[in-house]
């Protein structure tokens, strides 16, 4: 299929081929008939991703910040990686989608393949929206007109942040698509309503509505205006559509608003606000949220947890609906605001130059033959054909699929497999724009959106899942019941179910008679410093003492999600059990975890986990949240046999009493690029990188300290 993105890194707008995505539980898959396109919006992401870096960065000084926060804690070689890894992702454009139901996922009974459909969903010829983000277009209303959903429900909601009475005076500012709606909605509202704006033609289309309108170029004082209509009493509410850099658009808001007049801010502007101009007449202020409560929330959005009518009567989705049931009434005439239909072809029409005077709202048109491949071949496949009998390849071939295309497969893992010279295959993700995007930075031959294509490919050998924690126990066992080896990214799973049947199926032989390996990315073992701090320690047992000081995660990321993440100690800390064990040489025997806080909960990312090993060694880790992020993010310090060794952020190693070791510098390495290479080896010999034995340890441990942590005991593994 075909979709538009934005390059952010080049400034280029392209429509490009990708893997049309595959309809998941609590979705909707829609084939595209019309979108529109939000010349505003969309045209700030344009101009950003055209911009340079010095001008990027002066339109986010936030992510500078961050930018700069990471170089003290990483180094800059690393946080400049980061960074142009970041731009590399393309945005995909557009948020205003129609279409027709293709498929319905699991647990949506709200609709049927056939209905036509209004959607968030992006400029492309399928898309997959969660249900809650969709409403049924009624039979009245035309594709074109229903295109205008979500831009009439950002209006909506600042209407009813304003909550209006008949008869009231609301002015907008601002007469662009979402203002000139906004209006017309307020005017149905039974409310007075001024509006202006530097564009002539807005003006002139919102007098067309029966608005009373006017341009500020042509000499009129808007606040002055303002008060001569409402006899000098001042506005009942202010809406300000506009977007502006500047801060007199929410002085001149204040100044034309009477006493305890509201204020509500949907567009984008200087938001310096003079206390002056709200103490003398106790102004309110508010931001309005997009589309509506449920608008960020994931329960709701993607989990499809809807609010109950009675306590939230205006959803998101319900707004949606509102909009819907306005154009079919007549009482919100959209029609007017379309100045061009263009084929999704020839999309550079409108994008090639947003800023032409005449535009108001451009639709685009999609072909009815669009076409729903799951896969796109980016270039011939050099690798073996697959065998008549749908036997597995050559034995030990060490030819890769990758399951999952986030950011730590774009950063760390293509890079990293390249490197160790890998071969690799095909790369699938549910969307299937970031597989394509990451096939091409990975001269990956084929990008998928159906990761059962990998499994089902007898090239590929060796799958690598690198999804949301949620899916790798599952995902394991599909690649595992089709004979290929799995190097899945921590944790292996969440639940002692899932450890006890991934065991039992890595004894099931493949065709050849050899059974399939299963290793976990705990890449810190393979770092150089801690290879070289097991080798000076010797044999024996040891204390050791990690500290990860992980930094705060908002508690609404999906990292935190006990069904989704895990959590961070099962998801993350694991990282760290396995570490200690690689240098202490032995198996973890039992487990006490305390959290920080009066009360602790099972979900923690606070907490010292307490190991005891067979072998008499101890480990204590440290997993922070709550630290400075100038400190370390990571130290490690061992002590056996009277000589300590001190890992710092994996770019110093630092030894006492060691003979002929003292220091130990490097660039910034935690192990991927030795992991890889390994594992590359490891695939062609059949020989795993790590035990088998030590992972499910490993695994068992992180489970033991949650339990601990909820009995208040020491845990036997």
């Amino acid at each position: 299929m075909k979709q538009i993105i934005q390059d952010l890194k080049k400034g280029n707008t392209i429509l490009e081929e990708v893997p049309a995505p595959q309809v998941k539980a609590g979705t909707l898959l829609i084939k595209t008939t019309r979108s529109l396109v939000s010349l505003g919006t969309e045209r700030m992401l344009v101009e950003f991703g055209k911009a340079g870096f010095i001008d990027k960065a002066r339109q986010q000084p936030d992510k500078v910040k961050q930018v700069l926060d990471k170089m003290k804690a990483e180094g800059i070689l690393p946080t400049l990686e980061a960074v142009f890894n970041k731009l590399n992702q393309p945005l995909p454009l557009g948020y205003c989608n129609v279409g027709v139901v293709e498929a319905v996922g699991k647990g949506v009974h709200r609709f049927k393949v056939g209905d036509r459909i209004a959607s968030n969903g992006n400029h492309a010829e399928y898309v997959c929206v969660p249900e809650n983000l969709c409403a049924k277009i009624p039979d009245g209303v035309s594709d074109e007109e229903a295109a205008f959903t979500v831009i009439g429900s950002i209006g909506l909601q600042g209407i009813r942040l304003c909550n209006p009475t008949f008869g009231e005076t609301i002015v907008v500012i601002g007469l662009g698509l979402i203002g000139l709606v906004t209006a017309e909605l307020l005017k149905a509202n039974g409310c007075r309503v001024i509006g202006y704006d530097f564009d002539q033609q807005k003006v002139d289309m919102a007098r067309s509505k029966g608005i009373t309108a006017f341009n500020p170029a042509q000499g009129t004082d808007p606040v002055k205006f303002v008060q001569e209509a409402t006899n000098e009493t001042g506005a009942d509410g202010v809406i300000i559509t506009a977007s502006a850099k500047s801060d007199e658009v929410i002085h001149q808001a204040a100044d034309m608003s009477r006493k305890r007049g509201r204020i509500i801010l949907v567009g984008v502007i200087g938001l310096n606000i003079r206390r002056d101009d709200f103490y003398k007449k106790e102004l309110t202020f508010q931001v309005s949220c997009s589309y509506g409560p449920g608008r960020y929330d994931e329960n709701y959005e993607q989990k499809g947890q809807d609010y109950p009518l009675p306590y939230v009567r205006w959803t998101e989705q319900r707004n949606f609906e509102a909009i819907l049931q306005a154009m079919e009434s007549g009482q919100l005439d959209v029609k007017p605001l379309i100045t061009e239909q263009v084929a999704l072809e020839q999309y550079d029409e409108i994008y090639g130059d947003m800023r032409k005077k005449g535009s108001i709202a451009s639709i685009l048109v999609y072909p009815e033959n669009a076409k729903r491949n799951s896969s796109v071949i980016l270039k011939e496949s050099s690798f073996g054909q697959k065998s008549p009998s749908g036997d597995l390849g050559v034995k030990g071939a060490g030819i890769f699929g990758i399951i999952g295309a986030g950011n730590f497969t774009s950063s760390t893992i293509i890079p990293g497999m390249n490197a160790a010279g890998a071969q690799l295959k095909a790369i699938a993700s549910a969307g299937g724009l970031s597989a394509k995007t990451l096939a091409k930075k990975g001269n990956i031959a084929v990008a998928s959106s159906d990761y059962k294509e990998l499994l089902n490919d007898s090239d590929i050998d060796t799958v690598m899942i690198t999804t949301r924690h949620n899916l790798h126990a599952s995902m394991t066992l599909e690649a595992l019941q089709a004979g290929k080896n799995v190097f899945v990214e921590k944790p292996l799973c969440l639940t002692e179910e899932e450890l006890e049947e991934i065991a039992a199926s890595t004894t099931s032989p493949r065709n050849d008679g050899t059974a399939p390996m299963v290793v976990v990315g705990f890449n810190r073992r393979f770092a150089p410093l801690a290879q070289t701090m097991k080798k000076h320690l010797g044999e024996g047992a040891k204390n050791i003492v990690a500290t990860m000081n992980a930094g705060f995660i908002p508690p609404e990321v999906w990292v935190h999600d006990l069904a989704i993440g895990g959590g961070r100690i099962i998801g993350e800390a694991c990282h760290y059990i396995d570490l200690c064990t690689y240098l202490a040489g032995s198996k973890v025997t039992a487990v006490c975890m305390n959290s920080m806080g009066v009360n602790p909960e099972e979900n923690t990312d606070n907490a010292s986990i307490l190991l005891k090993y067979e072998n008499g060694s101890n480990a204590v880790i440290n997993y922070f949240a709550n630290g400075s992020k100038a400190y370390s993010k990571e130290r490690i310090e061992a002590f056996a046999q009277e000589k300590t060794m001190i890992i710092d952020n994996w770019r110093t190693l630092t030894a006492y009493g060691v003979r002929g070791f003292s220091k130990q510098k490097t660039r910034l390495d935690k192990g991927h690029k030795n992991q890889f290479k390994q594992l590359v080896e490891s695939v062609k010999s059949g020989v795993p990188i790590i035990p088998f034995d030590e992972i499910v340890n490993t695994t068992q441990a992180s489970f033991a300290a949650i339990k601990s942590l909820k009995e208040g005991r020491w845990i036997e593994v």
